[in-house]
Order: C-alpha cells, then structure tokens, then sequence
C-alpha cells in the first residue's frame, strides 16, 4: 500500500485547511470556511490527516470535550469529520487513523466517544467502541397543553446582524443540566450558529435566552437553549409555543420536570452513538446535546 504523511493539527495552515475544507464539502455537503475565517475553529478541535501531494485525501479530527456527567466534570476526546476521499477508500485509511488517535489519547482522558451513520455501525466495535442508544426527551401537549404567552417577545436572530450577541451566549453559557451537559464548548456552539442552525435561532427577550427551533406539523423541535442564567422552562416554553403545538421535542437531556414529560429509549441509526471507556458513565435516560456533536 502507498505511503502517505500524516499530519495534525494544521489550523494555520492556509492550504492543508482549504484541503480539507474541500473534503468535507464532497463528503458531508458542509463548508467551514464561514466558521473558521471568523476564528471559531480553536486548539480544542485537532484533525489527523493524511495528505498526498498537500492534498487531504482521508481524515478523523478530536475535539477536546469537558463533560459533566451527574455533576462530575470529565474529559472526553469525541471523534468525528471522519472522511476519506472516493478515490482512496478501502486502503484502510480510516482505520490507521483511528489506530492512531486512540493511542493518542485512550490513556489521556476519561472516555473516548463519537456519533456515526448507518454506513459504519459494524465500523467502530472493531475499535472497543461499544454502541449505546440515547433517549428521546418529548412532551405532549394535547394531554398536558400550556398557553402560549400573548405578546411575547421572540425574535429571530442572524449571523450578520447579531453576532456579538450570539459570540456572548455561546462563550458564557449557563449549564441547565446536571444530569448530562457539555461546557466550555463555544467552538461547535458557533459551528451550530453559523453553518447548521442559522435559520432558526431565536431570541427571548423576556426570558434572557436563545432557542435553537423549528416546528413542523405541530412538533416543535427545541434543539438548545443557550441562557446566561438558570431558565425557567415554562416561560421559555409560553413564549415560544403556538396553538398548532402539538408535541415538543428536545435534543439534550432536561434538568427539568414537567407535566407530560416522558423519556424513551430511541435507537438512531443516523446519529448512533458509540462509547469507549473503562468504567460505565451513563445509566438511565440521556441524551448528548446536539449542539455538541463534532
């Protein structure tokens, strides 16, 4: 098999990044350009790549992640843009990678962990990885309905308007759960600002906080809340829920609960998650939030 060199951690590498910028637009359909030309992409979040003629042509990054699990603060490497270009796969290209980055830092951290698609579900056991379904977080109004707050004050924010805002939020958030949350996270916060979410975030001015929504037939999907301070959960939800409402969906675990409220076991074969650790970490109902996949 060909040799190629392995290089890390290059964020100031103008051409390697616009390399591998280049891969992920062909592999995942997304462009970091936006995210990391505004200085977003930190020293948290390091690819290994391997290059040919200055060319990424396969990759796995790690992003460093501080944890808090039941209210212990844990280090944990998550894994992800894992990508080889079409022309190099089954070269074992993903695999030396992955050999790599967990000799790297498999004795460096509390656990190691990533999400993967229904393509390489048989990929990561070989690893140690051992997949662990996550938890559905929904509430439903037609048994348990709440009013929604006349008059409340909601706008919809953009990246060009209300960036120093958004920057604020994301660099000092308040940790709403102590069951399972990720802080210190601004980087892929503002990946989520600015490349996933950029149409549906929100600002509650009676409330002090940003939501991450979209609502389609009467399900509202709350994919974060991002506050300086605790929330209140039933004034953010009167502010933002419509008579349509049927069902609200959360994409992270609650610290809260509410009338209607339930959890359920929900394997995703398209956002699986799969753990590497020693000790257990997580028993009962949970989700990673959303905001925090890499």
């Amino acid at each position: 098999m060909e040799k190629y060199e392995l290089v890390s951690d290059y964020r100031h590498n103008e051409k390697l990044k616009a390399s591998f910028n280049d891969l992920a637009i062909q592999t995942f359909g997304l462009d970091f350009r936006d995210w990391y030309n505004k200085g977003y992409w930190n020293d948290q979040y390091i690819p290994y790549s391997f290059v040919q003629d200055e060319k990424v042509i396969a990759n796995a990054s790690i992003n460093k992640m501080s944890v808090r699990i039941n209210g212990e603060r844990l280090n944990g490497i998550q894994i992800g843009t894992v990508m080889t270009a079409e022309q190099y796969r089954h070269q074992g290209l993903a695999k030396q990678l992955m050999q790599h980055i967990l000799k790297e830092y498999e004795s460096a951290c509390d656990f190691i962990y990533l999400f993967a698609n229904d393509t390489v579900l048989d990929f990561y056991p070989k690893f140690g990885f051992t997949r662990v379904h996550e938890s559905e977080f929904s509430l439903d109004l037609t048994k348990n309905p709440i009013q929604p707050k006349k008059g409340a004050k909601v706008r919809q924010l953009t990246i060009e308007q209300d960036l120093a805002l958004l920057e604020n939020y994301a660099k000092n958030r308040h940790i709403n759960s102590s069951i399972l949350a990720v802080e210190h996270n601004e980087s892929l916060l503002m990946f989520y600002f600015t490349l996933v979410f950029q149409h549906t975030i929100y600002y509650l001015e009676d409330v002090a906080a940003i939501v991450l929504m979209e609502e389609e037939e009467g399900v509202l999907h709350i994919f974060d809340i991002i506050s300086l301070q605790a929330i209140n959960i039933e004034a953010v939800l009167t502010s933002i829920i419509k008579d349509t409402t049927k069902k609200v969906v959360f994409y992270f675990t609650p610290d809260f609960t509410i009338a209607g409220m339930t959890a359920t076991i929900t394997p995703n074969d398209d956002d699986a998650l799969f753990i590497l650790t020693k000790k257990p970490l997580l028993q009962g109902h949970f989700m990673f939030p959303l905001t925090s996949h890499c």
